[in-house]
């Protein structure tokens, strides 16, 4: 099925995508949850998404544990993202040129050993954190190059019409994760620490034995054979979300929406200074995350977003701004529980518009190098608003800190629909083009 798409230098494209199809022409749910390769992909990104989710709340906890200090949960979510901003350009490019499954599973294999590591140095009753830095730093050097392929491998797995509700799935099995391995995490982190991390380790191992498994439909167009890689093509994905305005406006409101309002860095100080909870309910805390991102992923899957993208985008933006403000304010577990979940259900949509956006806009055989740049967007709103909650915290309490970084992610929700007028405007994916 052809179907124009933004080119980079701002012409419309004519290229061939079967996975997306037209609005009248998408799979159901059930025909999509019924394809084997599919099922496979979502299953996979579960449980290597389960280990990982389990193992950073049990981080978070542990470096809470040691230091009782915001500041230090803060510098955890800066050595996990520093590694990002080097690799960019060369993740991109191996995710390109190579296998994208195998390369995923590279990174997966070396997550699976920094589980591995925190596992054998929780056995040693640490009472220094910069050894749990140490790993953090590697950790994130194999996100960053997982991320690019494995985020790539919807397209290349879905059926013909089966996107958006692929997309909408493997979503889901994500915030799925998102619920299980910080709940988990909880229970087992109250056991020892190191129940905790080997757990991880092991959820990671199984969903990269399950990665392994899943079947590819379509393959990227193989590199020129005698096109060797050089700094114009690793650069060619930061050109690409330069030059398409609608891309670099969703992709950096998400950077400063999240950079002033990640207050769930914070919820271990949250829990145990404001809401006066023990390991158990703090993981539950962390669970409803998930819990209110996978009930909007369901409702993404069952009905995905088709009309008004743009307004949608952000409002929901503006909503998870708010749902900052109230688990900033409250001292109530329950309140802060359901505010959890308000902002990241918002937080699901702005994810399913984006995650939508990227594969449509942009050439199957750049998607690599995009989504590592993206990577890079999304690890410094998420890791470096850690850090900026860190600091806000230790400078001016953890409930001002929180409250007054939601106020900040609703202004630049406000800014962005008048400043960004293209975004605003989007009607339907299929809309969206570059004249």
């Amino acid at each position: 099925m052809e179907k124009v798409a933004c080119s980079p230098a701002g012409y419309g494209r004519r290229v061939t995508d079967a996975a997306t199809g037209d609005d009248d022409e998408r799979l159901g749910l059930r025909a999509v949850l019924r394809d084997g390769p599919v099922r496979t992909l979502v299953i996979a990104e579960f449980l290597f998404s389960c280990g990982i989710f389990l193992q950073a709340t049990a981080l978070g906890k542990q470096v809470f544990d040691i230091t009782d200090r915001e500041l230090y949960l803060g510098l955890l979510g800066l050595a996990e993202f520093l590694p990002a901003i080097p690799l960019v350009f060369i993740s991109g490019l191996i995710a390109d040129r190579l296998d994208r499954r195998k390369v995923a599973l590279f990174g997966l294999a070396g997550e699976f050993a920094c589980a591995v590591a925190l596992m054998l140095y929780a056995t040693s009753e640490p009472t220094r954190v910069w050894p749990l830095y140490v790993i953090a730093v590697f950790f994130g050097v194999f996100r960053a190059i997982t991320a690019p392929a494995a985020r790539a491998l919807p397209p290349m797995v879905a059926p013909e019409g089966g996107l958006p509700r692929v997309i909408a799935l493997n979503t889901a099995g994500w915030t799925a994760a998102v619920i299980v391995g910080p709940a988990m995490s909880g229970l087992l982190y109250s056991i020892a620490p190191e129940v905790a991390y080997g757990t991880a380790a092991g959820l990671i191992a199984v969903g990269a034995v399950t990665l392994s498994l899943v079947a590819v439909r379509r393959a990227p167009t193989p590199p020129d054979p005698d096109e060797r890689p050089s700094f114009a093509a690793a650069f060619a994905g930061l050109r690409f979300v330069r030059r398409t305005p609608i891309l670099l406006a969703a992709i950096s409101l998400d950077l400063f929406a999240v950079l002033f309002g990640g207050a769930i860095a914070l919820l271990p100080a949250i829990a145990e200074k404001r809401l006066m909870v023990g390991d158990v309910a703090y993981g539950w805390l962390r669970a409803s995350v998930g819990i209110g991102a996978a009930l909007m992923a369901i409702v993404l899957a069952i009905k995905p977003l088709t009309r008004n993208v743009g307004r949608v985008l952000l409002i929901a933006v503006a909503v998870f701004g708010v749902g900052t403000v109230a688990l900033g304010l409250t001292r109530s577990y329950t309140v802060a529980f359901i505010a959890l979940a308000v902002l990241s259900a918002a937080d699901m949509v702005s994810m399913f518009v984006r995650s939508t956006l990227v594969p449509l806009v942009t050439p199957d055989e750049m998607r690599g190098r995009v989504l590592a740049v993206e990577n890079v967007f999304i690890g410094a709103s998420n890791e470096l608003g850690a850090l900026e909650s860190g600091l806000a915290a230790a400078a001016l309490g953890t409930a001002v800190a929180v409250v007054s970084g939601g106020v900040v992610t609703v202004v630049v929700a406000v800014a962005w629909w008048m400043l960004f007028p293209a975004l605003r405007k989007v009607d339907k994916f299929s809309d969206i083009s570059v004249e």
